[in-house]
């Protein structure tokens, strides 16, 4: 029940309206543009042989007449298995079908072997991709996988030059007998075609990442601990809020912020509300306040330990980056429903394909609206999200890539409960602001990226971001609960927020030699600029404390005339420079060095009136920092990677005393050792650290407007992280942690020993999945999973703890054809828990039993 009806939230429903129609319009529009089915081609030249009477003539691919000619297939050629066997020489791959596959069509780009097989369809029980890492040396990959509708592409990518490969038949079908190659093939851009298959999805067990290197580095060769979630992990979850995805990660712990419309997270014991998006950093200190919506995410990248050396600013436990979905080449179609618990509606799309015949212009497009109520009381939001990627290709070597995402969310301002212990008697939907109480945000992202290879061995890559967040707000605020009477003051604020977030990142990336040493150098530079207006009036008074009971709530209070007016500006200006080395000094044995020098100055103005009183002032201070990492890995069998690292952080304190006083820089500093396997299709890692924090803050109990300095903490712990498909049909995720997250040096007010706000002392996660491969009940699946957090201090001085719990999950979902309905099972058990506590004062309960179910429909 909302009491609540805004002209932003009719607005809101008017605006998708408009743009569900307009979304259809353009689907339709693209729909009936000719398409070209173009021959699968990083391709060049050929370097194939032909035996068994096929010929070595390419044949180029038919055009359809128009889109409904591509789904109109005739006589496709089903393979149904493949095989890869190592030989003296390089590897055999072998299509299994029933009938004789048309004549393939080959070409070569860079390292990479392509051969199309036109007429052809891959039917395989696992999906519609087969992939394989390294099949044999000189080989770095081997993919298999639909194109156009009626092709099936394979490409074999060489790990130093393109391989060659004769084709020959067989009794089950067609064999590819494949050979490394020597030399490196030029490519001629006249006759190539580049085609993505579609989104690489590794499943649950993806094998690199960008966010711990800034290059594309496979995980067993970083010397720090990296997780990532894939989307299918959060597909198979049905997760509605991105933050809810970092439960799958050991030492990682999702927290709910003011007004419940922000994820922030517990990394190491540290809060980390500083997000990077495709490694731009987001607003500062907003946490996820911007919003994210999960449809537009490919994956989420979670790097533990400092990452100053590549990011500037962020906390020493850690840095969350979200990536998002990319442009495709290829025609890809979803739109998907999802329902559930609480009012929950969200239709949702999400398409992509080639603007132009020759696939150098590409876009993708997701766009989305959700209208939820909540368990809380009088509680409801509103979500829009469109966004939009175009990506032009100038040349094989240079591509530009513009971003764009609008989203606004209306809901009811929620402030939670007070840390009492009266709180175990609550029932946890219990609401202690008024009804129309609200909070609107909306944000607009724009981001630009060049990337240019000027050879095989230089690549510029510069990109600019923008993120511009509005707020307003007509709140009740919690104030100080009092026991006695079990009353709770209030105090009203009434105004808006914003917050311009830019940024500018180039980097250029090197590889070259030194004798037998291999290097890979990144050096480059990164300006951020973050200003932050906060406009608001509001009335506090200690003689009219706008109380409300917690016991038997009594809404309406009238609103008296507001008695203060608060404005603050602050802009940070940053600039770092920063240089990396990753140095592969044997084959085995791989030294990460790096450092990075940040320049950052601050500018605050802060005026007040309140009840007649006028109070101003105005700061400016500036810092400098090196922030050096240094890294080895020693694999001392192929599977295993052993591993140590040395890093620090820094952070330019923005936030001052009651006195005015602004608290030193905070510096962290990390000792990290790890094993990382990687077995076939299961990864494990697992890792032991100690961390160390001087200067670090906290909101002020007696003044929640400023913080004071606690000294020193500590942070150590052991994780341990496990992913991957054990057996085909079979997907795990899990986690477990221990950690000693406390005070080293603390004073009166913040004891030595107290343990850190939100900090877990323990936690563990489990997820799983498994879909029948074959049979009558071919495409049904079932997903269950336990998520454990341990006991977490409230307050420090540590005077209240919110309870461990364990929260059950599960699902279940049926695929067929193009079609897949799921349905998802939250909190299985209706445990009653508390997500997190913010400020010492308010704590958010956690969501009870929801169901959640999608269909979605995907060509």
């Amino acid at each position: 029940m909302n009491l609540r009806v805004s002209p932003r939230r009719l607005y809101g429903k008017q605006f998708f309206n408009l743009l569900a129609k307009t979304l259809l319009g353009a689907f339709l529009c693209i729909s009936g543009v000719e398409t070209l089915n173009a021959k699968a081609g990083w391709a060049n030249e050929p370097i194939i042989e032909q035996t068994d009477g096929l010929t070595s003539e390419q044949l180029e691919p038919a055009k359809a007449d128009d889109w409904l000619a591509q789904i109109v297939q005739t006589s496709l050629q089903e393979i149904t298995n493949v095989q890869v066997a190592e030989t003296e020489t390089g590897f055999e791959l072998i299509l299994e079908t029933a009938g004789t596959l048309p004549e393939p069509v080959t070409s070569t780009t860079g390292n990479a072997l392509i051969i199309e097989i036109p007429n052809a369809v891959l039917v395989l029980p696992e999906g519609e991709q087969f992939q394989q890492f390294s099949p044999s040396e000189g080989i770095a990959l081997v993919q298999v996988s639909n194109v156009s509708g009626d092709s099936v592409e394979i490409a074999i990518t060489g790990a130093d030059a393109p391989p060659t490969a004769s084709v020959s038949t067989t009794e089950v079908g067609f064999a590819l007998s494949v050979t490394p190659g020597i030399e490196a093939a030029s490519t001629d851009r006249e006759s190539l075609q580049i085609v993505v298959t579609g989104e690489q999805d590794e499943g649950y067990n993806p094998s690199d990442a960008t966010t711990a290197t800034r290059t594309e580095t496979p995980l067993r060769d970083i010397p720090q601990s990296i997780q990532v979630v894939p989307q299918q992990v959060i597909e198979d979850q049905g997760i509605t809020r991105i933050g809810d995805a970092l439960r799958n990660v050991s030492g990682v712990t999702p927290q709910r912020d003011r007004s419940n419309a922000s994820d922030r997270f517990s990394i190491r014991g540290f809060d980390t509300s500083r997000i990077l998006r495709n490694g731009f950093r987001t607003g500062v200190g907003l946490g996820d306040a911007t919003g994210v919506s999960p449809n537009t995410i490919e994956r989420v990248e979670i790097l533990k330990g400092p990452a100053s050396v590549l990011y500037g600013q962020v906390e020493p436990g850690g840095v969350v980056n979200y990536v998002t979905k990319r442009p495709l080449d290829v025609p890809f179609y979803n739109f998907q429903l999802r329902a559930g618990s609480f009012g929950l509606i969200e239709p949702a799309i999400d398409i992509a394909g080639p603007l132009t015949e020759d696939r150098r212009l590409t876009y993708r497009l997701n766009a989305s609206y959700q209208d939820s109520d909540s368990f809380r009381d009088f509680v409801d939001s509103q979500t829009i999200s469109i966004a939009p990627v175009i990506s032009y290709d100038f040349s094989d070597q240079t591509n530009l890539t513009f971003e764009y995402e609008y989203r606004e969310q209306n809901q009811t301002y929620d402030d939670g409960l007070p840390i009492d212990p009266i709180v175990f008697e609550l029932p946890r939907g219990r609401f202690l602001g008024e009804p129309d109480d609200f909070f609107d945000t909306s944000v607009n992202r724009f981001n630009l990226t060049l990337d240019h290879r000027f050879n095989d061995n230089i690549r510029l890559r510069s990109g600019f971001a923008a993120e511009l967040f509005d707020s307003s707000e007509r709140t009740f605020r919690l104030f100080e609960f009092d026991p006695e009477s079990n009353e709770i003051s209030r105090f009203i604020s009434d105004g808006g927020f914003s917050n311009n977030n830019l940024s500018w990142q180039t980097d250029l990336i090197s590889e070259f030699n030194t004798g037998s040493i291999e290097h890979q150098l990144l050096a480059g530079f990164e300006w951020v600029q973050t200003e932050t207006i906060d406009n608001s009036d509001g009335f506090f008074s200690g003689d009219n404390p706008l109380t409300i009971s917690v016991i038997d709530p009594q809404y309406g209070t009238p609103r008296p005339d507001l008695n203060t007016t608060f404005s603050a500006n602050d802009r940070i200006n940053t600039l770092g420079f920063y240089l990396q080395d990753q140095i592969t000094l044997l084959p085995n044995l791989k030294l990460l060095l790096g450092g990075r020098y940040d320049f950052a100055t601050n500018e605050s103005e802060f005026e007040e009136l309140f009840e007649g009183e006028f109070f101003a002032e105005s700061s400016e201070f500036s810092s400098e920092a090196f922030s050096p990492r240094l890294g080895l890995v020693y694999q001392p069998i192929e599977p295993i990677s052993l591993y140590g690292s040395f890093s620090r952080s820094f952070i330019p304190n923005n936030v001052t005393t009651v006195d005015g006083n602004i608290i030193e820089p905070e510096r962290g500093t990390q000792y990290e050792v790890g094993v990382r396997g990687e077995f076939d299709n299961l990864s494990v890692n697992l890792a032991a650290y100690n961390i160390t924090k001087t200067n670090l803050t906290r909101t002020d109990p007696d003044n929640i407007d400023f913080s004071i300095p606690i000294g020193e903490v500590r942070s150590r712990g052991i994780e341990l992280d496990v992913a991957g498909e054990p057996i085909q049909g079979w997907n795990i995720i899990g986690s477990l942690f221990f950690n000693d997250a406390a005070i080293s040096e603390g004073d009166e007010n913040n004891p030595e020993d107290d343990i850190l706000i939100n900090a877990p002392g323990s936690g563990a996660s489990l997820w799983t999945t498994y879909e029948i491969q074959s049979g009558d009940l071919q495409g049904l699946g079932f997903g269950a999973g336990l998520f454990y957090v341990g006991d977490r201090e409230a307050q420090i001085p540590n005077d209240f703890v919110l309870p461990s719990y364990v929260r059950g999950d599960a699902s279940i979902f049926y695929k067929r054809d193009d079609w897949q309905f799921q349905v998802n099972f939250q909190n299985l058990f209706d445990t009653n828990y508390f997500e997190s506590a913010q400020n010492t004062s308010l704590i958010f309960p956690g969501t009870p039993f929801t169901v959640v179910g999608r269909v979605s429909f995907q060509f």
